[in-house]
């Protein structure tokens, strides 16, 4: 559960994962907060890294999957410490993952089916469905969610996520790691809720680097997946 200054509702979300979610160890990394989040969720009884300075969100869930691969987790569940995930609908991820041995990771859609609850605001929607159906055209997968931070991974994934993480705005390039590397996801239709506490980091300032910051990850995805269709070209020996 990365966590940043979330103190008024990470430990409401530690308990509801201990209450509603499937029997499972609770792991905050709070990234450098300025506020009481690591004793807050202490308070609840979670286990806490705290990182000496903010590290983003990419660093803070590498963390996490880091310490998932040392101490021998077999999956590792991705959780936001601002009380938007309900920790109840773990058990549908971990159905979907448990029922097909092929995936590596199952992850919450906003957009599967009709949306429900939590609207996404109009701006940060347009970016969803742009980058969603870039993935969908690269990847050859119906893509409806791929910047949705509630994931399912099985220890494949927690590997690859532990050496290897995207840094900022992550979730988009994930997706691409995940294929380029032969790994297999799906979505799960689920609900979110708004914030409880906390600030997203994608501000209005913020939104225009992050759409060009993704795309141009995008863009070398679509590269990537050229290049291995095709084959490098040979020269002919003479």
């Amino acid at each position: 559960m990365p966590a940043y200054n979330e103190e008024g509702s990470v430990a409401a979300v530690v308990r509801r994962v201990y209450e509603s979610a499937p029997p499972c160890d609770v792991l905050v990394i709070d990234d450098g907060s300025s506020d009481e989040t690591a004793v807050r969720a202490r308070e609840a009884g979670a286990w806490v890294v705290s990182m000496p300075f903010n590290l983003g969100i990419g660093g803070a869930v590498q963390t996490g999957f880091l310490f998932a691969r040392d101490h021998g987790y077999q999956l590792v569940a991705q959780i936001d410490g601002d009380g938007q995930h309900d920790p109840a609908i773990l058990m549908r991820l971990l159905s979907k993952l448990s029922s097909d041995e092929s995936l590596d990771m199952v992850y919450g859609s906003r957009f599967l089916e009709a949306e429900r609850g939590y609207r996404v605001p109009l701006s940060r929607r347009v970016g969803i469905k742009l980058f969603a159906f870039s993935l969908t055209r690269i990847l050859g997968q119906r893509i409806t969610d791929p910047t949705s931070g509630f994931r399912l991974c099985n220890r494949r994934a927690i590997e690859l996520f532990a050496a290897e993480y995207p840094q900022d705005y992550p979730e988009v390039e994930a997706l691409l790691m995940l294929r380029s590397g032969g790994f297999r996801f799906a979505e799960v239709a689920v609900q979110m809720s708004n914030r409880a506490g906390g600030r997203s980091s994608i501000t209005r300032l913020r939104s225009g680097y992050y759409m060009v910051k993704v795309s141009l990850a995008l863009l070398a995805g679509l590269l990537r997946e050229r290049v291995k269709l095709t084959g490098p070209t040979l020269e002919p020996q003479v």
